[in-house]
């Protein structure tokens, strides 16, 4: 059996379809048969929520995991994919592990007793560069960012390559960007056909084949509790992310 991959899905901008990308690739590796963990650092408890668990009812959420040292087991739910949950208590943990020694290992350490129960293991990150991304970014093997073909949006990605730069010198010499996914892609702009354009001349064969295209289904489904490759399987949202596992599964086509 090959070790499991960790992979972070992080920007720190908000609103670049992070949350939908994680759910949806960890859907699209559950299809291909492969056992996938969702772990959600966001306070926000989209990715949570977005499978149908209402997080004002958890009694221990991934706040506990890290503060409290309580096992992950305890905080994972089953559903179209195994969840562990974020609630709002989560904006609390880094005041919560400020005083701890390896703080930014905690989920690291936590992560090391599900490591041999899945595949792969999807994090998905709080839209800032703080302490609970840090932990995602040194527990993880790869990093995949997803990006909103908008001018604004990209120059994010220096500031990520900064922290990353530091994460591989201090915490984790392997982590890595897998890749950079072009999302919320509006084909019908010339503006979304030169962010694309500029993406590529920056960071080259980084930028996935893959493009996510703006799509109601991609509000709808998380209100049903599932993932767009459930709500609308035969649909085009699904279909991209299904192209996008083979990439990261397989290699650029």
């Amino acid at each position: 059996m090959s070790p499991v991959k960790i992979i972070a899905f992080a920007n720190q901008k908000g609103g670049v379809a992070k949350t939908t990308t994680t759910l949806n690739l960890a859907a699209a590796f559950a299809e291909e048969g492969h056992r996938v963990l969702c772990v959600d650092m966001d306070p926000q408890g989209n990715l949570t929520m977005s499978q149908g668990i209402d997080p004002d009812t958890l009694e221990r959420s991934m706040y506990d995991v890290l503060v409290h040292q309580v096992s992950i087991r305890e905080v994972i739910q089953k559903r179209e994919i195994d969840v562990a949950c974020a609630s709002i208590d989560l904006a609390g943990a880094e005041i919560g592990m400020s005083a701890m020694i390896g703080r930014e290992r905690a989920l690291e350490r936590a992560l090391r007793q599900v490591a041999d129960d899945y595949d792969f293991i999807c994090i998905d990150t709080p839209p800032s560069l703080g302490l609970l991304t840090i932990n995602a970014l040194t527990a993880a093997h790869k990093v995949i960012v997803p990006v909103q073909c908008e001018y604004l949006s990209m120059r994010g990605l220096i500031q990520l390559q900064n922290t990353l730069t530091m994460i591989r010198e201090n915490l984790n010499p392997g982590v890595a960007i897998e890749g950079i996914l072009p999302t919320l892609v509006d084909s019908r702009t010339i503006h979304a056909k030169e962010a694309i354009e500029i993406l590529e001349e920056n960071f080259g064969d980084r930028v996935f084949a893959s493009r996510i295209r703006k799509t109601v289904r991609f509000a709808e489904a998380p209100v049903k509790g599932m993932s767009v490759l459930r709500y609308d399987p035969d649909g085009k949202a699904a279909q991209s992310y299904r192209d996008l596992a083979k990439e990261v599964l397989h290699g650029r086509p």
